[in-house]
């Protein structure tokens, strides 16, 4: 599936029946992609379902088992060198040196692209001030907070000048501060030009940053379009409410079941019920507080909330995302599980 259209004269990033298997694991199973120039494109998945694999083929760190990709019209295989020219990557954990200063770090990665001495210290200064790191320019990056040292990764992925940016889940384990200051960089990025793949387990992030998102599960592409359209398939808002006495939990699922347009989720050990109501969230609210009241189940903490990576996935594939998948095991891609849910109707 090719969530955009277009000649590959336009496009930055051309992915056509992509596979990569680790043994018995099958970590990609036929990927098919198409990113024009100047926009960002959002691979949303959790962990396992390929995202981090699809990456390392596209910036030329794994080798795929079969079909093609290109990037900047050269042959991720056999123009692998042209590739990496055009590209920059920044994965899940910062790949600095911690003994060296941020400035030091930003000149070798010059150095090592032949920027000469000269221009490698120029594109230092100007990615230090760009990022904010002008002041702790000269400490050992080891002194870095989280949120600086990622800043910090992300500057050395753009000291080329890169018109392709590949960033691999580039907020995950950094604090909500930290958080937003990344997708303003990233937002300044892309206004002056360049081409960003972005991954991420968050639907908000993607939400925020990408023009178009790719939902990625067990190495297929399962649906594309925007954040909006993959809402409005998800149906609308979640009302969300907690059983504190466990042992009214299913009188509770049963009492708000028919106000669900599709299964309720509840979960055993918080007491978590979860039912999406699409487009009726005020009223199905007042529904299930009636419902509720009558057959004598005391809930906490209701509340209606925009669809998660979790609805996304449960409405595509009728599974929640899960834990980590045998690729990820076989040390295909980092990050965090999704703690598992009990679905019932």
């Amino acid at each position: 599936m090719r969530h955009q259209s277009g000649t590959e004269g336009d496009l930055a990033i051309l992915v056509e029946g992509v596979t990569k298997s680790f043994g018995q694991v099958h970590a990609l199973r036929g990927i098919d992609l198409a990113v024009p120039r100047g926009t960002v494109l959002g691979i949303l998945g959790p962990n396992g379902a390929g995202k981090t694999t699809l990456v390392r083929v596209l910036t030329t760190l794994l080798r795929p088992g079969g079909g093609r990709a290109l990037v900047e019209g050269h042959d991720v295989v056999r123009e692998a060198a042209a590739v990496r020219r055009r590209i920059g990557l920044a994965g899940q954990s910062a790949a600095i040196q911690e003994e060296l200063t941020g400035r030091e770090n930003l000149q070798i990665v010059g150095r090592l692209y032949h920027l000469g001495r000269a221009k490698s210290r120029q594109r230092a200064a100007e990615l230090l001030d760009q990022f904010d790191l002008t002041d702790a320019a000269d400490r050992p990056a080891k002194t870095y907070s989280g949120g600086m040292q990622r800043r910090l990764d992300l500057a050395a992925s753009l000291v080329a000048s890169p018109s392709v940016l590949f960033l691999d889940e580039p907020t995950t384990g950094l604090d909500p501060r930290s958080r937003l200051g990344m997708w303003q960089v990233i937002r300044e990025l892309v206004a002056a030009g360049t081409t960003l793949l972005l991954t991420t387990q968050y639907l908000d992030e993607a939400d925020e940053l990408a023009n178009e998102i790719v939902v990625i599960d067990r190495g297929r592409v399962i649906a594309a379009g925007t954040a909006e359209q993959l809402k409005d398939r998800v149906g609308g808002d979640v009302l969300e409410f907690v059983v504190p006495d466990p042992a009214r939990l299913s009188a509770a699922v049963a009492a708000v079941a028919e106000l669900g347009h599709s299964a309720v989720q509840s979960d055993e050990e918080t007491g978590k019920v979860s039912v999406p109501v699409g487009d009726r969230g005020s009223q199905s609210l007042v529904e299930a507080v009636r419902r509720l009241d009558a057959a004598g189940v005391n809930t906490d903490q209701m509340a209606l909330r925009r669809p998660s990576l979790d609805d996304v996935f449960l409405s595509l594939t009728g599974h929640i995302a899960e834990d980590e998948q045998p690729a990820q095991r076989s040390g295909v891609g980092r990050g965090r599980g999704t703690r598992s849910k009990r679905g019932t109707r």
